[in-house]
C-alpha cells in the first residue's frame, strides 16, 4: 500500500526527477543572487519566495511565448471573458500544480533549506474581487487555459484590491489592501500597447459623420498575467489595465503658478484604476464607478479590434480590415452587467470611425456579444442616471437612445400594450431617467444565460419575462462550475490522492470521472481513508484556529460552515438562531449527549451596509457568551473568521464537515461555495436554491440536508403575506433566542445594541428567517444524530464526491464554447518549449 501511496502522490504533484530539481536549484540560486541588493548579504524571507516565484514563472515563459504563436497561426475564433472582478489569490502554488512542478519544487526548496509551504504564506492575494461572481471569472480563466481556448479575460488592474478585514472589539474595521507593496512576480507591463481612453467632451454631428470632440483622455497601460492551463503547454493571458495620466493632462493651459497642482491632478485621471467597489450584489451609481466601467470595455475594445485586424491573415488582406467578419473571429462574454458599455462602444467604434451602417454594425454588435446574468435582487441591477452619461459618455447616450428607439418596435407584435413597453424600455421613466444596463445587454447580445437551472427559470419567467417571450431562444442556462485543480488538488492533496489511488489521476481534467468513486461506497478501507483525510485536515485547521483565536477546539467536534459575503438574504442570520437554540438546549439539559460543534461563520460585509455590520457583531457576541461558558464546555464553539479570502477558503473547506447555504429559496443565483465544499467531502444543509437544486440531483437528495421553502411556497407567502410575529408567538425556543438578543443577553452593556437586527426580523425581512427556523432545526437535529455515525455520515460524503462531476468549470466553460461562441474545447496538449518545433 505504501508504494501505491508514494506513486499516486508523486504522480497528483508532479514528478521530482533528480535533473528537474537540480536545475530548479540552480535557477533558484541564480533569481536570488539578481533579486539581492549588492549591500545586503542576508536573504529575507521575501527574497527567497521571490526567487522561487521567478524560477516557476521561467517555466511559463516559453508556454506562454508558444501559445501565443500557436493561436497567431492558427488563427482560431477567440473568446474575451469581459470582468469589472478576477479574484484570483495566489498564483505560485497553483502555477506548479498545472504545470506539474510541486514536488521537484518541494523537494529542491528543501535541498535548500527551506520550507516552501513558508514561502507561499509570503504572497499576497489578488483580491481583485468581491466573491462569487470575481472567484467565478478566476475558475473560467483556469478552464479556458486547459481546454485549449484561445482565450483573454480582460479586467482592471485595482491598485487596491477588496479591504482587508480586522474584528476589533466585535466589529468589522476594513484597512487597505496595499498588494502591491512588494511588486507582483506575475505580471508583465505592456507599455507598447498603451491605449487612449476619452471622457466628457461633446457631440458633433457633421457631413462627414459624427465626432466626439474635446474629450478628456486617459491612457490605458495593460498588465499581462498569464493563465497555464493544466499540463497541456498552453498558457492564456489575463490582460489588466492599470490608468495613467496623458503627459499633457492638464498642463496644456497651465501658467507658471499651476505647474504643480497641474501635475498633482493627474492623480485624478489615475484614480480610474485606484481601488474595487466593495460592494457585492448592490449597485452603487457613482461616478467614478461609470468611469472604471467605460475604461475597461473602452480599452479592451480597441485591443480585440487591433488583434482582429493584425491577425495572420489580417494587415496585407482586404479581408480582415472588413469588419464583417468580427463575430466569425470574436466572442465577447459580459460577466454580468458592469461591462455592458461594450454594446454602445462596438457600434460607437462601427459606425463612427469603421463607418459601418447602423443595421450591419448592429448585426455585428448582437453576433459578438452574449451577456451572463448573476442575480435576481432588485438592489443589485444597475440603473444608470441618465445626466450622468450625458456628461460622460454624451455620444454612447446618444447610442443607447437610437438603439432604444429601434427595439421599441416591438410594440408592433403587441399594439396598444403600452404597459409591456414601458417595462422593456432600455430608458426608465420617473422621477429621474435611468438606463437600464440588464436591458441593454439583453437587446445588445445574441445570448443570455443564467448560472444556475432554477435561476435561469426565474429569469425567465419573472425578472426578464418580457423578453423571453419576444425571442425564448436567446436564453440559455449555464450552470457555474468551480476549478479541480485549485479547489482539489492545490488545497486538499489527500483527499486528491486517495481518489487518484482508486480510480486513476485523469479525473482531474475529466471530473465526471468521480461518478466511478460509487463502486467504493461500501468498500471499508475506501470509507476509512476518505474519514482519515477529513481528520487530517481537521487537525491542521484547529491548530490554525487555535493560534489565531486562542479558542481551544475540539477537533472531534462536527466543523459546521458558513463562509460568504455578510448578506441578508444569505440569511447568516437563521444560522445565529440554531447557535442560540443549541446554546440554550445545552444549558437546559447539560448531561444529555450532546453532538458537539464548531461552528464557523465568515465573510466580509460592504462597508457602507449597516445590517450586515451588525450581523457580524451579533456573530462575535453570541461567540463572547457561548465560549466562555463552563456549562458548555467544547460541546459548542462559534468562531468568526477574521478576513475571509480565497487562501482562507483554501484552508477551511478540506477541513469542514458541514456546510451552511441556507438563502431564501429563489435569491441565491448559484453559489459556488457549495460545490467546493462538496468536492471537498462535507455534507450540505441547504434550501432548495440555486446549484443546491442539482447538487441534490447528482449526489441523491437523501444525500444532502434539504429544508425549508421552495420557490413556489416563498412566491405564495409574498401572495399572502409574510407574517414573523406570527412565528415569534407560536415557537417558544424562537421566542426564546429573540428575547435574548433583544433583551441584551448577548450585550449585557448595551442592552438594545441589536434593536435594529431585531425590529428588521419582525417586521420587514425580505428574506423570511422565520418561516424557515422551525425545518431548519429539525433539519439539524438529523445533521448531528447522523454525525454519531461516523461510518454513514462517510459513505453520504462519498455520494457527494462521486456527484462533483457535473459542477467542474471545465464543463461549464465547454457549454460556453459550443452554445455561445460556437467554438470547440481541446484536452490536446500543445508541445513544450523545449520540444523541437
Amino acid at each position: 500500500m505504501a508504494t501505491i501511496e508514494k506513486r499516486k502522490q508523486i504522480s497528483v504533484r508532479g514528478l521530482a526527477g533528480v535533473e528537474n530539481v537540480a536545475d530548479l536549484k540552480t535557477n533558484f540560486n541564480r533569481h536570488l543572487h539578481f533579486t539581492l541588493v549588492k549591500d545586503r548579504n542576508v536573504a529575507t524571507k521575501r527574497d527567497y519566495y521571490f526567487a522561487l516565484a521567478n524560477t516557476v514563472r521561467d517555466h511559463l515563459v516559453g508556454r506562454w511565448i508558444r501559445t501565443q504563436q500557436h493561436y497567431y497561426e492558427k488563427d482560431p475564433k477567440r473568446v474575451y471573458y469581459l470582468s469589472l472582478e478576477f479574484y484570483m489569490g495566489r498564483t505560485l502554488q497553483n502555477t506548479m500544480v498545472n504545470l506539474a512542478l510541486e514536488n521537484a519544487c518541494d523537494e529542491a526548496t528543501y535541498q535548500l533549506g527551506l520550507d516552501m509551504e513558508e514561502l507561499q504564506d509570503i504572497e499576497e492575494d489578488a483580491g481583485l474581487g468581491n466573491g462569487g461572481l470575481g472567484r467565478l471569472a478566476a475558475c473560467f480563466l483556469d478552464s479556458m487555459a486547459s481546454l485549449g481556448l484561445a482565450a483573454y479575460g480582460y479586467g482592471i488592474r485595482y491598485e487596491f484590491g477588496i479591504f482587508n478585514q480586522k474584528i476589533v472589539s466585535g466589529w468589522q474595521v476594513e484597512e487597505a489592501d496595499d498588494w502591491l507593496r512588494y511588486g507582483n512576480p506575475w505580471e508583465k507591463a505592456r507599455p507598447e500597447y498603451m491605449r487612449p481612453v476619452h471622457f466628457y467632451g461633446r457631440v458633433e454631428h457633421t457631413p462627414e459623420g459624427v465626432k466626439w470632440v474635446d474629450t478628456q483622455v486617459v491612457l490605458a497601460l495593460p498588465y499581462d498575467t498569464p493563465v497555464p492551463g493544466y499540463r497541456n503547454n498552453i498558457v492564456n493571458t489575463m490582460r489588466l489595465w492599470s490608468a495613467k495620466a496623458p503627459c499633457d493632462f492638464n498642463l496644456k493651459d497651465f501658467n507658471v503658478g499651476g505647474y504643480i497642482q497641474a501635475v498633482l491632478d493627474r492623480n485624478l485621471a489615475e484614480n480610474i484604476s485606484r481601488v474595487l467597489y466593495p460592494n457585492d450584489n448592490f449597485f452603487e451609481g457613482k461616478e467614478l464607478r461609470l468611469k472604471q466601467e467605460y475604461f475597461v470595455v473602452a480599452a479592451t475594445l480597441q485591443d480585440i479590434i487591433r488583434r482582429f485586424k493584425a491577425s495572420k491573415f489580417g494587415s496585407t488582406e482586404f479581408v480582415r480590415m472588413d469588419l464583417s467578419t468580427l463575430p466569425d473571429k470574436v466572442a465577447i462574454q459580459l460577466n454580468d452587467t458592469h461591462p455592458a458599455l461594450a454594446i454602445p462602444e462596438l457600434m460607437r467604434i462601427l459606425v463612427d470611425t469603421e463607418k459601418v451602417s447602423w443595421e450591419k454594425a448592429w448585426d455585428i454588435t448582437v453576433r459578438t456579444c452574449a451577456y451572463t446574468n448573476h442575480t435576481v435582487l432588485p438592489e443589485a441591477l444597475e440603473r444608470w442616471p441618465i445626466d450622468l452619461f450625458q456628461n460622460l459618455l454624451p455620444r454612447h447616450l446618444e447610442i443607447i437612445y437610437e438603439i432604444n428607439r429601434r427595439h421599441m418596435e416591438v410594440q408592433r407584435l403587441y399594439p396598444g400594450d403600452h404597459d409591456r413597453l414601458r417595462r422593456m424600455s432600455l430608458i426608465e421613466e420617473g422621477g429621474q431617467k435611468k438606463i437600464n444596463m440588464a436591458h441593454l445587454c439583453i437587446v445588445g447580445s445574441h445570448a443570455v444565460n443564467g448560472v444556475a437551472r432554477i435561476h435561469s427559470e426565474i429569469i425567465k419567467d419573472t425578472v426578464f419575462k418580457d423578453f423571453y417571450e419576444v425571442d425564448p431562444q436567446k436564453f440559455q442556462n449555464k450552470t457555474n462550475g468551480i476549478t479541480p485543480r485549485r479547489w482539489l488538488v492545490m488545497c486538499n492533496p489527500g483527499l486528491a490522492d486517495v481518489i487518484a489511488e482508486r480510480i486513476g489521476e485523469d479525473y482531474i481534467r475529466e471530473l465526471d470521472q468521480l461518478k466511478t468513486l460509487l463502486k467504493f461506497v461500501d468498500d471499508d478501507a475506501f470509507i476509512r481513508d476518505v474519514a482519515k483525510v477529513k481528520q487530517e485536515n481537521k487537525m491542521k485547521f484547529a491548530v490554525h484556529l487555535e493560534e489565531h483565536y486562542k479558542v481551544k477546539i475540539n477537533p472531534n467536534s462536527m466543523f459546521d460552515v458558513q463562509v460568504k459575503r455578510i448578506h441578508e438574504y444569505k440569511r447568516q442570520l437563521l444560522n445565529c438562531l440554531h447557535i442560540i437554540t443549541f446554546y440554550n438546549r445545552i444549558k437546559r439539559e447539560p448531561n444529555k449527549s450532546w453532538t458537539p460543534r464548531t461552528i464557523m461563520i465568515g465573510g466580509k460585509a460592504a462597508p457602507g451596509y449597516h445590517t450586515a455590520k451588525m450581523i457580524i457583531k451579533l456573530i462575535t457576541s453570541i461567540g463572547d457568551i457561548v465560549n466562555n461558558d463552563p456549562v458548555v464546555g467544547d460541546r459548542l464553539k462559534v468562531i468568526f473568521l477574521e478576513n475571509y479570502r480565497v487562501t482562507l477558503a483554501e484552508k477551511v473547506i478540506p477541513a469542514a464537515d458541514l456546510s451552511e447555504q441556507i438563502s431564501t429559496a429563489g435569491t441565491e443565483a448559484s453559489g459556488t461555495g457549495n460545490m467546493k465544499f462538496m468536492l471537498n467531502g462535507a455534507l450540505t444543509i441547504g434550501t432548495m436554491d440555486g446549484a443546491n437544486v442539482e447538487m441534490a440531483e447528482e449526489a441523491g437528495e437523501e444525500n444532502l440536508f434539504i429544508f425549508g421553502m421552495r420557490v413556489p411556497d416563498v412566491e405564495a407567502m409574498d401572495k399572502k403575506g409574510y407574517d414573523a410575529v406570527s412565528y415569534y408567538n407560536r415557537i417558544p425556543e424562537l421566542k426564546q433566542a429573540m428575547d435574548q438578543i433583544s433583551g441584551g443577553f448577548f450585550s449585557p452593556s448595551q442592552p438594545d445594541l441589536f434593536k435594529d437586527i431585531v425590529n428588521m426580523l419582525m417586521h420587514h425581512d425580505r428574506f423570511k428567517v422565520f418561516a424557515d427556523y422551525e425545518d431548519y432545526i429539525k433539519c439539524q437535529e438529523k445533521v448531528s444524530a447522523l454525525y454519531k455515525n461516523p461510518k454513514e455520515w462517510t459513505k453520504k460524503v462519498i455520494h457527494n464526491i462521486a456527484g462533483c462531476g457535473k459542477f467542474s468549470s471545465d464543463r461549464t466553460i465547454a457549454q460556453y464554447a459550443r452554445e455561445i461562441w460556437g467554438m470547440e474545447p481541446s484536452l490536446e496538449k500543445i508541445g513544450a518549449p523545449d520540444d523541437p518545433r
